[in-house]
């Protein structure tokens, strides 16, 4: 997409599986080799990654998609921005002052600078920084000083720090300080280029927390939330205060998440909705077995503006009560050691891109052969996006890509893609 052509589109999500219309991208740059051993988990990865992989493989990605819906692509919307003296002004200063770690702690004097010295770059430029991190000119090969501007190690997970949600955007609140350029970006580019309604429950309560994995759109009068290590209680009660603000009736089914390990991080690493009469499921959460013996699942209705909780057994029983009849499918088929192999590689995160059409990783053999099963073709991403295969002549599918770098990084399709108008 030429960013200097690119248009806004309208702004609406109101369900998980409506027809994906328009998207927000990030390609992984740079910023993913400006890790080592010694940085990767502050940057909140299990590994560091191969970028020539990395590129072949969200190619794929990414080319399915472009056959499918409008994509839009972060770096392009922001270059498009930084023209706006204003906008260039802000970014730059609340990146220098307020956002993200700073490892090198510098005087008034030289963040002032460093200020200057940014707001005379090109918008490409500026772009690259913002992004990819700014090199400490005094590092001296050691140590953790190297970045004046940390890297945006995540970018690539563009579902986690903005939430399309229904006609507005939910620009969440981060759990760690090493992803919060990533929310400062997206308000600027959601009310300044999609011209949209931002919330952020950190503006409501400063311990608030929510991030996209976990906030699912089920309906146009149903969320299911993860609660967990990125969303808490208080990020949730903002979701709900709100919306009982708003409308009449509503309900809000709340999944508690194992805090260890990693793979557990979001709702979508358990559970995604497939379409209309379908959903991916980790077992052991339906069963509440293993990590999740002992972990909630709460329905929060909302009637005349009184909020009310109530426990549930699962998800699909909060559903059911509700009127959802969802078949699910496992993550991994039947075997409970192949479920976790497969969990850990985001067997569960798929993208829905409309109903009964998703997208996930080849990789995960098991969970493709039970989908397979409950009638879903299974098409290859090179096919598609060679043009071999059309997407739209299938009333079920999923469209599956080779990933071996990207698993890696901690998340699936679901992660790296935010909707931004679905059908």
């Amino acid at each position: 997409m030429n960013k200097n052509t690119i248009k806004p589109c309208p702004v609406n999500v109101s369900s998980e599986t409506g027809r994906l219309r328009s998207v927000l991208l990030h390609r992984p740059g740079v910023e993913i080799e400006r890790m080592t051993p010694l940085n990767c988990a502050h940057a909140l990865y299990n590994d560091i990654l191969d970028k020539m992989n990395v590129d072949a493989e969200y190619a794929l990605f990414s080319g399915v998609l472009e056959r499918w819906a409008q994509v839009y692509y972060v770096e392009d919307i922001l270059e498009h921005l930084l023209e706006r003296p204003d906008i260039r002004k802000h970014l730059v200063r609340e990146s220098v002052f307020n956002y993200g770690l700073r490892p090198v702690k510098l005087s008034a004097e030289v963040n002032l600078r460093l200020v200057r010295e940014l707001m005379e770059m090109d918008s490409r430029d500026l772009t690259k920084v913002l992004i990819e991190g700014y090199e400490n000119p005094r590092w001296e090969g050691i140590g953790d000083d190297r970045y004046l501007l940390e890297p945006l190690y995540n970018l690539l997970f563009t579902r986690d720090a903005a939430s399309t949600v229904f006609n507005r955007v939910l620009i969440n609140s981060m759990s760690f300080e090493v992803r919060e350029r990533e929310s400062l970006i997206y308000d600027v580019l959601f009310r300044n280029f999609f011209n949209v309604e931002t919330l952020n429950a950190e503006q409501w309560n400063p311990k608030s927390r929510t991030e996209g994995g976990d906030i699912h759109i089920a309906a146009d009068d149903l969320l299911l939330i993860g609660e967990g290590i990125r969303t808490n209680a208080k990020g949730i009660e903002f979701l709900a205060r709100t919306i009982a603000r708003e409308k009449e009736h509503f309900n809000i089914i709340v999944q508690e998440l194992p805090r260890k390990p990693e793979s557990f991080i979001h709702l979508d690493m358990v559970f995604t909705l497939l379409g209309n009469h379908y959903c991916m499921a980790f077992e052991p959460m339906l069963r509440r077995q293993g990590l999740f013996a002992g972990k909630d699942t709460t329905l929060i209705t909302i009637d005349g503006g009184k909020i009310n909780y109530r426990p549930v057994n699962d998800i699909l029983d909060g559903l059911g009560q509700l009127g959802w009849d969802l078949m699910p499918i496992l993550g991994g088929g039947t075997d409970p050691w192949v479920q976790m192999r497969e969990q850990w590689h985001s067997g569960a995160n798929f993208f829905c891109l409309g109903d009964g059409k998703v997208l996930g990783y080849r990789r995960n053999a098991h969970t493709i052969e039970a989908l397979d099963r409950a009638g879903f073709a299974v098409l290859q991403a090179e096919d598609i996006v060679s043009g071999k295969t059309d997407m739209e002549t299938y009333e079920r599918f999923v469209a599956v890509f080779p990933a071996s770098e990207l698993p890696r990084a901690g998340g699936g399709a679901r992660c790296m893609t935010m909707p931004i108008w679905r059908e």
